[in-house]
């Protein structure tokens, strides 16, 4: 199998990643790298990569034939500001990034911001108590961890799309579903990550933009 033969593509990902660009370019910092959890098929990585060109992309996934494809699509896009594909599950309370070699690529290039594109509500919460966990050991004071998907705002859901999809996720997995935005901001604000911004987004979705705050300081 080819590289080109490996590239998978979620049609979502060409709907939503002009408008998920533009928050993006407002809210990450113009240097350093980006750690993208959940990355997927990559298509996001390899669009975004090079509109950030003064930043490193370091792509992560759990599942091999998605790192597969993001690395065949870095290789078609020919993209050089993304570093290959990490296995990196949030779960875990070590992360990849801190430990051994891959703490070596950061060196002249830290971890500024992290990325996560519609994964909480496919995945355990457990996961996104992961994700919080690990961006609370990992960005320094100022870092930010941006988030993409659907959310329900007072604990209703924000449209009777978001409704019935929050059904068929659950139907697949008890497990999964659309979380409550202040069920989030709760488990950031747990790690000293504030709210820093929400923005309205298409079909019903949220960019949810939270900063690191120096420990001991109230987010409150």
């Amino acid at each position: 199998m080819t590289l080109q033969d490996a590239r998978e593509y979620a049609p979502a990902t060409e709907r939503n990643r002009e408008p998920i660009l533009e928050v993006l370019l407002q809210v990450l910092p113009g240097s350093g790298t980006i750690l993208e959890i959940a990355s997927g098929t990559g298509e996001h990585a390899v669009f975004f990569a090079p509109r950030l060109r003064d930043c490193m992309w370091l792509p992560t996934d759990t599942n091999p034939q998605k790192r597969a494809s993001i690395i065949a699509w870095t290789e078609h896009n020919v993209c050089n500001n993304i570093y290959p594909p990490l296995e990196l599950d949030v779960r875990e309370p070590v992360w990849p990034v801190e430990q051994g070699a891959v703490t070596q690529w950061l060196d002249t290039s830290p971890i500024n911001a992290i990325v996560n594109i519609n994964m909480i509500h496919i995945s355990p919460w457990s996961a996104c108590l992961g994700l919080m966990a690990g961006a609370g050991r990992i960005l320094k004071a100022g870092g930010i961890l941006y988030l993409y998907g659907p959310f329900k705002q007072g604990g209703e859901h924000t449209a009777p799309s978001n409704a019935a999809f929050d059904s068929s996720l659950r139907a697949q997995n008890p497990e999964w579903g659309i979380r409550n935005l202040d069920d989030v901001v709760a488990a950031a604000s747990a790690q000293n990550l504030t709210l820093k911004q929400t923005y309205q987004m298409p079909a019903n979705n949220l960019s949810v933009v939270f900063q690191r705050i120096s420990a001991g300081i109230s987010s409150q």
